[in-house]
């Protein structure tokens, strides 16, 4: 369910799992590999959740900043944690 009364999406486990090895292969061929750290930028959406899923499913670490904060605490968050990659 999302943030707006009305706002809500299915999704079965396998459409899931389609979507979060998808997103992993994404990842891998940007250079992700275990280990790596990423930083997730993103509301409260499916997307979220794949990506997040993603990452852990290849052994990447991953730190979730809200969506909300501004370009310059994200910007302090990504230099303080060492990502390689930022995902929005």
């Amino acid at each position: 369910e999302g943030n707006e009364p009305g706002d809500s999406a299915k999704i079965t486990y396998n459409e899931l799992l389609h979507k979060v090895c998808q997103f992993a292969n994404v990842l891998r061929s940007q250079g992700v590999k275990k280990g790596d750290r990423i930083s997730i930028y993103l509301p409260m959406i499916l997307e979220l959740v794949v990506a997040m899923l993603a990452c852990a499913r290849i052994g990447a670490l991953h730190s979730i900043v809200f969506a909300g904060f501004s370009a310059d605490s994200l910007c302090e968050r990504i230099l303080d944690c060492g990502c390689s990659l930022l995902i929005t």
